[in-house]
């Protein structure tokens, strides 16, 4: 078999030698879940060595934690896994400020070392030591959005075994409160940044996620709040905001900060919870052009299917708990876990008279519609969600060359990202974001072009 007869179906890299067999004692499951991610692929295709490897590790990962897993039919994707992540490079050394509405000392951000920094409050100048700690190890509504973004980006996985882990997952982050789940201004979006640029030092922060935004449209000449974020880029923080989610609407103007001139945007991609190109379509992100003719988002990435976690202590959790527990529970005690557990789940306490099989589908049913992936996690959506992992693969391209500056920085990111075909560029930028391509472009910086096959597709191919 020649080299050009040898390409793998799946990767498309020229010269691979396809594995037709399939002789693990999973092949069955292992087929189903290879044909999921890539549709038009038939098990007499083959694939290469590096791609069963990738899906037997994927295996792995979702037989050890995923309690809808024995079904099949119902999974969700590790993020790192999704973006083909190069797994050397963790955000080690890299400290990642969040902007948000609240946070929340989730596990997988302190255990077993504790990788927080600092919590800040904007909207409480002088608060205590004492009173900051309180209110961050308490599950409140304000929390739940500032600890999954914080999550998504340097989460280690914790309560997965490290399935569900973020891509920065050995970084450190610094939390700063800049408002409430009911309202985020302006002004104190602002100040969290001046915040940020004052403690880069103190604290080491190389980038910045902001995954929320202003309240009212403006020029970024005179909008003090995207002047503070093109502050923060001249000081050396890489700046990275969520384009929002209004692409579905007559109007989908990207705000402040998001649209400063500096700042890397990001947009949404669904990709449908699969490897396969051909599956993956725009999310509903708002784009530009911005009111000084800036076309926004840069890139774009998975703003849809992402695990992220569940706030402790909270109704939801409960839910998620005991769903989970009738999911993996032995037959012989469905009924007995359910009556534990009174009021938690009103459809299971109605239907706690049918048989053990048919709550157990049920229970699963109902972790499919409620987005539930176990008792710690669900998936969520939302370019809020986008944005820290772009931040998390900057990280990595900074423990991979800790000289680079913030514009080479976008740079690299945009010459490595590549577009959709069938999608407006005003949509998509320049396209999804790559994060090896990205790293590489970081390694050889101002050394030499990227190979051919390497470069940006720059006409949507």
């Amino acid at each position: 078999m020649d080299a050009a007869a040898a390409t793998c179906p799946l990767c498309l890299r020229p010269g691979a030698v396809p594995v037709l067999a399939f002789e693990q004692p999973s092949a069955r499951v292992l087929i189903e879940l290879i044909a999921h991610n890539h549709p038009r692929w038939s098990p007499e295709q083959g694939l290469c060595r590096r791609c069963l490897a990738k899906f037997d590790r994927l295996l792995v990962r979702l037989r050890q934690y995923h309690p809808a897993f024995a079904d099949r039919t119902y999974w969700i994707i590790p993020t790192p896994v999704r973006l083909d992540t190069d797994d050397r490079y963790t955000g080690r050394g890299v400290t990642i400020a969040f902007l948000d509405s609240g946070f929340y000392v989730h596990p997988d951000l302190v255990k077993p070392d504790n990788r927080i920094r600092a919590y800040v409050n904007i909207l409480k100048e002088h608060a205590s030591v004492e009173e900051l700690n309180q209110e961050i190890t308490q599950p409140h509504v304000d929390a739940w959005h500032g600890m999954m973004t914080s999550v998504v980006a340097a989460g280690n996985g914790y309560l997965s075994h490290g399935v569900y882990r973020g891509i920065a997952y050995e970084a450190t982050v610094v939390l700063v409160k800049v408002g409430s789940i009911h309202r985020i201004t302006h002004d104190d979006i602002r100040r969290g940044i001046e915040w940020v640029i004052a403690h880069r030092q103190e604290y080491g922060i190389r980038v910045l996620n902001i995954s929320c935004g202003g309240d009212y449209e403006a020029s970024y000449l005179v909008d003090p709040l995207a002047q503070a974020a093109d502050a923060a880029v001249r000081a050396g923080i890489v700046v990275v905001a969520a384009a929002g989610n209004k692409g579905h609407e007559p109007r989908h103007p990207v705000i402040a900060p998001a649209n400063a001139p500096s700042v890397i945007t990001v947009g949404g991609l669904d990709d449908n919870n699969q490897l396969d190109w051909s599956g993956f379509r725009m999310y509903r992100s708002s784009y530009g052009p911005t009111l000084d003719g800036l076309q926004k988002p840069e890139i774009i990435a998975p703003s849809i299917w992402l695990a992220a976690p569940i706030l402790p202590g909270t109704p939801v959790a409960d839910q998620a708990r005991l769903l989970e527990l009738i999911c993996q529970a032995p037959l012989r005690r469905v009924k007995a876990v359910l009556q534990a557990h009174p009021g938690v789940e009103p459809i299971l306490d109605q239907a706690s008279d049918q048989s053990p099989v048919a709550l157990q589908k049920l229970a699963r049913h109902l972790m499919r519609a409620n987005n539930v992936i176990s008792q710690h996690y669900k998936h969520v959506d939302g370019t809020s969600f986008a944005a820290p992992i772009v931040s998390s693969i900057v990280a990595q391209m900074l423990q991979a060359n800790p000289q680079l500056t913030p514009q080479q920085v976008k740079l690299a990111l945009i010459e490595s990202a590549r577009r959709l075909p069938r999608y407006d560029v005003d949509k998509q930028g320049w396209g999804v974001i790559n994060p090896r391509r990205a790293i590489r472009r970081a390694l050889g910086w101002a050394q030499m072009p990227l190979p051919h096959d390497e470069q940006p597709h720059r006409n949507g191919s």
